[in-house]
């Protein structure tokens, strides 16, 4: 092919070519003409990635699907003589904003609380305190390292003495709605204002666990495309 084209070139009388001590010069710099590839579909559901690819809309080729993160999936094809890849479907989920490590007052926390969380024992423990608890003169704030103790007539008081569970395993929506989110550890700490944040506390473990829960949805829904070998997933 290359041949071809500096013979193309030669007779456009554009080119001039020698060989010397067995290597091929020309006067002029060649560029490699590479294959267009194909620009993604974006989406921002599995299921919408599912129906792509149960679709054959495009092509009936092998196709590659990646779990790359625990919000995005990628569907690419094989390699081209260029050593490039077609990405047809890119799936990017859709998730509630919720800052870690960061401060909220008692109101928005409460908020956060109960529209960026699945609903669980802890979450419901963590809820009773944070709709309990009042501004009064600040005093002092029972502190072991790990858990506080609420007391009244201090910074943070309590209405009915409720203990601050530490650590508190939340499940936070953090990939995509149609599989499990995953369970973690979180230290939950309070200050003065009275002002309440969450610290992740499991290593980004979390991670690995929405990533296996992606691939098993994919897996199930997607059974016939691997049975016939027109699918694969990696994770």
């Amino acid at each position: 092919m290359i041949k071809e084209a500096l013979q193309y070139l030669i007779n456009l009388g554009n080119l001039e070519v020698t060989n010397e001590n067995g290597q091929t010069y020309s006067n002029q710099p060649l560029h490699l003409l590479k294959e267009p590839l194909a620009d993604a579909i974006k989406v921002r559901s599995l299921s919408g990635l599912v129906e792509y690819l149960k679709s054959k809309f495009d092509n009936d080729e092998r196709l590659m699907v990646h779990v790359s993160s625990p919000t995005e999936v990628i569907v690419f094809g094989s390699l081209n003589s260029n050593e490039n890849r077609n990405e047809y479907v890119a799936a990017t989920a859709m998730i509630p904003s919720f800052d870690f490590d960061r401060w909220y007052d008692s109101e928005s926390f409460n908020i956060k609380l109960q529209s960026t969380f699945v609903k669980n024992d802890d979450r419901d423990i963590m809820l009773k305190v944070v709709g309990n608890i009042k501004e009064e003169a600040v005093n002092t704030v029972g502190d072991d390292g790990v858990s506080q103790s609420i007391v009244a007539k201090t910074g943070v008081a309590t209405v009915g003495n409720v203990l601050v569970p530490n650590p508190v395993v939340l499940k936070p929506y953090r990939t995509f709605i149609e599989v499990d989110q995953p369970e973690s550890e979180f230290i939950f700490r309070m200050q003065s204002g009275p002002r309440c944040a969450l610290f992740e506390a499991d290593g980004g473990a979390w991670k690995m666990a929405a990533m296996k829960n992606i691939k098993e949805y994919l897996e199930t829904e997607l059974k016939n495309e691997l049975e016939s070998e027109k699918v694969v997933i990696i994770a």
